[in-house]
């Protein structure tokens, strides 16, 4: 027996999740009750109990649901690349496991990818229920991915998006360890939508938007994605350097002409060191930073470990469960 075809998959990162899957699940399989779906849960190494309502979800609906238990936290974008690993449909949407994404606006963004011929739709939220912190957060980012991404200043580049086969299958190309989808998706295409959303309040429980996380997102979009921090600490260099010179010649003439009896500053030298020192650690850390990163890249580091699957095996109809105790590549069993 051919396996189905799979019109959308319906990917979602799973974070504690526990108490709001079951019904972010049931929103989508009654939403999309007339096409062939499927929904692939990745428990992103949750302290909760999600684990166990994934598995049961994906052991209740075997020729619907699939699910990944990744080995520890990886975070959001690794998650995100191990559901579309494993995702087969002609589409791709992201929607996130706290039931803010409604599934009748992923229907929605999905009719509207088929008609426009985009790569890819961004629902942009009409009003949205983050918290303030999140909020600037995601302000912050946008404003770093206009410039270092040269997005355009109106795109609102949100985790709910709906992606065509060819934007997946690009994206899947990339093996370095610190993925960034949106990054991805923009070395990818310019072709890309954008429609206004909903977006609902949580279910339960609380956001797990952290300023770790977000430093770590900033992080891999600097770094992995542009070599503008490199410029901008050659800028920072020159112009250090630049106002050196003017600086060394203010003091000689002051010293010389101006106040000949005055002794040099012991403050203002102390001063021009703790400045010209820190200045030169940043640059380091950039660059060290991009070392490190193309160290780990060449090392094999994956994108993220498996440790468990429960998934449709194809053309069987039957829902086949990985050995629990295997832990693998992501790339490796995603692809086995």
């Amino acid at each position: 027996m051919s396996a189905r075809r799979i019109d959308l998959s319906v990917v979602v990162p799973v974070f504690n999740g526990a108490e709001t899957i079951e019904t972010v699940v049931s929103h989508v399989l009654r939403v999309f009750h007339e096409h062939s779906i499927e929904i692939v849960l990745v428990n992103d190494g949750s302290s909760d109990h999600s684990d166990l309502v994934c598995r049961t979800l994906a052991n209740q609906f075997p020729g619907t649901i699939q699910f990944l238990n990744l080995a520890r936290n990886f975070g959001e974008h690794h998650a995100v690349l191990a559901g579309l690993a494993v995702a087969s449909g002609d589409a791709v949407a992201v929607l996130d496991d706290d039931g803010q994404h409604p599934a009748e606006e992923a229907l929605r963004m999905w009719r509207i990818l088929r008609t426009t011929g985009c790569d890819v739709i961004y629902g942009r939220y009409i009003e949205k229920q983050h918290s303030l912190f999140r909020n600037l957060g995601s302000r912050l980012n946008d404003v770093m991915a206009t410039w270092l991404l040269r997005k355009p200043a109106d795109l609102y580049l949100s985790s709910f998006k709906v992606m065509n086969r060819f934007l997946v299958d690009q994206i899947l190309r990339y093996r370095g360890p610190f993925p960034y989808v949106d990054g991805l998706i923009f070395w990818t295409t310019r072709n890309i939508g954008q429609i206004d959303v909903q977006h609902r309040p949580r279910i339960a429980g609380s956001s797990g938007y952290t300023l770790r996380k977000l430093v770590q997102l900033w992080l891999n979009m600097f770094l992995g994605f542009s070599i503008a921090p490199l410029r901008f600490a050659a800028a920072i260099g020159l112009m250090t350097s630049f106002f050196s010179v003017l600086f060394l010649a203010a003091i000689v003439v002051d010293k010389l002409w101006i106040n000949p009896g005055v002794p040099p500053g012991v403050p203002t030298i102390l001063t021009c060191i703790t400045f010209f020192s820190g200045v030169q650690l940043t640059i380091l850390g950039f660059v060290g930073e991009y070392v490190g990163r193309s160290f780990l890249s060449q090392n094999g580091m994956p994108q993220y470990v498996i440790r468990e699957s429960v998934s449709l095996q194809p053309g069987t109809g039957v829902a086949s469960e990985a050995d629990a105790s295997t832990e693998a590549s992501g790339r490796e069993l995603a692809h086995a």
